[in-house]
């Protein structure tokens, strides 16, 4: 058992006051905290509860979408503006969990979901980095299927287990922060740490610091979005890989392009050089194909994930080629 107290913020203030000088947690829905406190991977000092705290979906002049951090993933999801301007988030956050989960878990607590990693959770009988700095990592030579393939190191190659992050990696989201030492904003491409030699660091969020808002910038090519996961079965499993894309092609030429995976490495993934590969060519299945491989040359895969580099190829290449079809009528040049 490990003791810790418990209260209620009133407002963002007072939770980063509540939280201050304490090895605090703050409390969204709790769908994944509470496991694992239950589990003691978690033994904070202190509990700060913020569901009270803002969760308004606000539509901004700029044409930005602000999501407040309690907002729950069912009303982001059901949220009109979300379903029409970016719908890849909706499809993102409808694959990733049940319908009551949804209902529960906050935006905020979404984003620092930790690994669903076995070797994580098995404190019993397993040796983990992320768990227990300098123990060493079981899944680099154990039962690795579900394991990373981009990011990983010799220290840990735990996935990220969100859907809805990828989504918002692609989007070009922003996390809004603040603690007792004021506010900032961070692009969520650069919230979270790959594990390198230290995976129990896992973000950049300073001690006491809370998510309060995600802003999602105008992107008005991002109406054609789509997510696409791919996974052992259909109902609430975690990702093998995911993609989430969308594409501005006008006379055939890529303008623009956003793409994410999921499944495959410790962060939510930006799939920069597949982007960078494909600005400004054809929108044909070749250079879908070029661009998915250098994207995917880096990739390192243990003894039972070499799978994923090909399944990632290739659902990239799908979904990229769907969102030009449907642009074009159901041809792709």
């Amino acid at each position: 058992m490990n003791p810790f107290t418990y209260a209620r913020a009133a407002d963002v203030d007072d939770a980063v006051q509540l939280a201050a000088g304490s090895q605090a947690k703050y409390l969204g829905g709790g769908t994944n905290l509470v496991d694992l406190l239950r589990e003691t991977l978690e033994r904070p000092t202190a509990l700060v509860d913020v569901t009270g705290l803002p969760s308004a979906i606000e539509e901004r002049s700029d044409g930005s979408l602000l999501i407040g951090a309690a907002a729950t993933n069912t009303a982001v999801a059901e949220h009109h503006s979300v379903r029409t301007r970016f719908p890849m988030l909706t499809r993102a956050i409808s694959a990733g969990a049940s319908a009551q989960i949804r209902n529960m878990a906050t935006v905020g607590g979404n984003i620092l979901q930790r690994t669903r990693c076995n070797y994580f959770y098995d404190h019993a009988g397993s040796r983990c980095n992320k768990r227990s700095p300098g123990q060493g990592c079981d899944a680099i030579e154990g039962a690795n299927r579900n394991h990373a393939i981009l990011g990983g190191s010799p220290s840990c190659v735990a996935t990220h287990p969100s859907d809805m992050c990828v989504a918002l990696v692609a989007l070009g989201a922003v996390v809004h922060l603040q603690s007792t030492r004021g506010t900032r904003t961070l692009p969520l491409t650069d919230l979270h740490r790959l594990p390198e030699t230290s995976p129990d660091q896992e973000t950049f969020l300073k001690p006491g610091e809370l998510i309060t808002a995600v802003e999602i910038p105008a992107l008005p090519f991002a109406s054609d979005s789509t997510y696409r996961k791919v996974r052992d079965r259909a109902s609430y499993a975690f990702a093998l890989i995911s993609v989430a894309a969308a594409i501005d092609v006008k006379d055939d030429i890529i303008q623009d392009v956003r793409l994410a995976f999921g499944g495959v490495a410790p962060k939510p993934w930006r799939a920069w050089n597949a982007e960078a590969a494909l600005k400004g060519k054809p929108a044909t299945l070749e250079n879908f194909c070029v661009a998915a491989e250098a994207e995917l040359s880096d990739a390192s895969p243990l003894r039972d994930n070499g799978f994923k580099v090909a399944l990632t190829n290739r659902t990239m290449v799908a979904v990229l080629d769907a969102l030009v079809r449907e642009k074009n009528g159901g041809s792709n040049p």
